[in-house]
């Protein structure tokens, strides 16, 4: 690990003024894929912006129709939230899959949405309830934040504060995990709302993504059997040491038939 400056602002806006006029810096969260990576030296930032600091940045809330959680709030916090296992159970699932007992203490879901892991549980969640992302100057729409390969809609300088979630009729979550990293060979997130029903993907392909032709059919009929026979194109999909395009395109399906099964329970 190289040397850096470290800072730990109190206030939104003075994290803001350190991360964009020190060239190279980074922010750190829960610190759960840059701590890593800077110790593998795949990074090397001037400067890391700490935001622990960042009290406001913490908690659930109720908004009746929706629930705000803060970016600095810990997947353990998500997972146990009594709010949110009542409100959108399928979150909290979510939350509880990912990695492991120390992971969920200390990362967030903040830093995990601005990071876009193609494999992270939360993108998935995100679109898939087509929540939206406040930021330090404006609000996303998760439709037009994830861009690809850890590519969001993020401009420099702007730092997520909280994500609000749309309170669905009924959502599910179901991953195959790799083993040893517990991230997500492929994970489908489901979520039906008055007016349709949204299937997003995590871990398939270089970043996550919505499955129309299932969104139409749980749609009509909102049951695992609806989805049964849709098959997924393996174009795109990604192949590695864990498992070729065609395999992860099979268990989309497989996936998304049992979240359809958790949202019902």
């Amino acid at each position: 690990m190289k040397p850096f400056a470290y800072h730990q602002p109190d206030q939104i806006p003075d994290a803001a003024k350190l991360l964009t006029s020190i060239e190279d810096s980074k922010l750190v969260a829960g610190g759960m894929t840059l701590i890593p990576t800077l110790k593998q030296r795949l990074a090397s930032p001037v400067a890391l912006v700490d935001l622990s600091k960042l009290g406001s940045l913490k908690g659930i809330t109720d908004d009746g129709a929706t629930i705000t959680i803060g970016a600095m709030t810990p997947h353990a916090v998500v997972a146990a939230s009594e709010l949110v296992q009542t409100k959108i159970p399928g979150l909290a699932a979510l939350a509880s899959m990912i990695g492991d007992p120390a992971v969920r203490s200390r990362g967030t879901i903040g830093g995990s949405v601005a990071n876009n892991d193609p494999a992270a549980d939360y993108p998935a969640g995100v679109l898939g309830l087509g929540a939206i992302i406040v930021t330090s100057t404006r609000e996303i729409a998760a439709d037009k934040f994830f861009l690809g390969l850890f590519e969001t809609a993020l401009e420099p300088g702007e730092i997520i504060t909280a994500i609000r979630f749309p309170v669905p009729l009924k959502a599910g979550y179901s991953k195959f995990k790799a083993p040893a990293s517990r991230y997500a060979l492929v994970g489908v997130f489901v979520a039906k709302f008055a007016d349709g029903v949204r299937v997003a993907v995590t871990g398939a392909g270089p970043g996550v993504f919505r499955v129309p032709p299932m969104e139409v059919a749980l749609s009509e009929n909102f049951d695992p059997s609806a989805i049964a026979a849709i098959k997924i194109d393996n174009d795109g999909l990604t192949s590695d040491i864990h498992a070729e395009a065609d395999y992860r395109a099979h268990l989309v399906t497989v996936m998304a038939k049992r979240a359809v099964d958790a949202a019902l329970s």
